[in-house]
């Protein structure tokens, strides 16, 4: 978004909009008991402070600050879960294997984003059930505090990651973001536990993992189609049809192969118990 000139990024429908609504809400507003005093200024402008009454109390800041809290967690869910769940296998797999494809937009993004998310929900139950049983629970019912409910989460994440980073043997991956946060190499015969692996650490080295993991895949489901795909293309140069895309004619045999193989059955299985450690 570049800004207008004169150094404003307020557009001029936008403040003619603006200020027709609060003229057309001001009398309504005004009638209200508390309200009037709002708006008694020399601009105009409504003032908050009127309204809403300031948290005086130990009780009010409590919740206020637990509502500022919940409301920057809500905005670091889709990081979450991307970043420390399968979400990253599993959509990177079925966007490889559309473009293996080369059915263009279909599927949809939408739905493969709809199938990536809810086979997340699948593979993350168990770790879900764990976080609520000793977390989330606890911390409802008032006999775990919020510092210890979150790292409790956060427990059962990591040994999650680390499951799956020692599933794809991609130890390395730790050592390099561990080594880094260490300032210092470590040795070939020294032990690293999951404990003394720092979050900040774990977190990028199961994102590699995941990746490395997810392009494997991807290209084991590529080869059989870009054999179709060479066949085809040799097939067309004997013939001399040379200005026939071999695409064309090929994505037909692909879909036929796929379906007979029942390739979505095939794929989601190997994604679901890839994750089985």
């Amino acid at each position: 978004m570049h800004r207008g000139h004169g150094g404003s990024c307020l557009t001029k429908p936008a403040v003619v909009g603006t200020v027709l609504i609060l003229g057309l809400c001001a009398p309504v507003l005004g009638q209200a008991p508390g309200i009037t005093a709002a708006f008694d200024n020399e601009l105009g402008v409504p003032d908050a402070r009127a309204i809403l009454p300031t948290a005086t109390e130990a009780e009010g800041v409590s919740a206020t600050l637990q509502i500022l809290v919940l409301l920057t967690v809500l905005t670091l869910v889709p990081s979450i879960l991307i970043m420390t769940t399968s979400f990253t296998r599993i959509m990177v797999v079925l966007t490889l294997l559309r473009q293996a494809l080369a059915t263009q937009q279909l599927p949809p993004g939408q739905i493969i984003l709809g199938l990536s998310l809810f086979l997340t929900v699948l593979v993350m139950a168990p770790v879900g059930a764990s976080i609520n049983d000793e977390a989330l629970s606890p911390y409802l019912e008032g006999s775990l505090g919020q510092r210890e409910a979150l790292e409790v989460a956060a427990g059962h994440l990591r040994e999650f990651m680390y499951g799956q980073i020692e599933a794809g043997g991609n130890s390395e991956d730790v050592y390099l973001f561990l080594e880094y946060s260490l300032k210092r190499p470590i040795e070939a015969n020294e032990t690293v536990t999951l404990e003394q692996i720092p979050t900040t650490a774990l977190v990028p080295a199961f994102i590699i993992s995941e990746l490395k993991t997810a392009f494997i895949m991807g290209f084991r489901i590529y080869l059989p189609f870009l054999v179709i795909d060479m066949v085809i293309a040799s097939i067309l140069i004997s013939m001399g049809m040379m200005m026939l895309p071999p695409v064309l004619i090929s994505l037909p045999f692909k879909l036929l192969l796929f379906v007979l193989a029942d390739g979505w059955h095939l794929v989601v299985q190997t994604l679901l118990y890839s994750f089985v450690t």
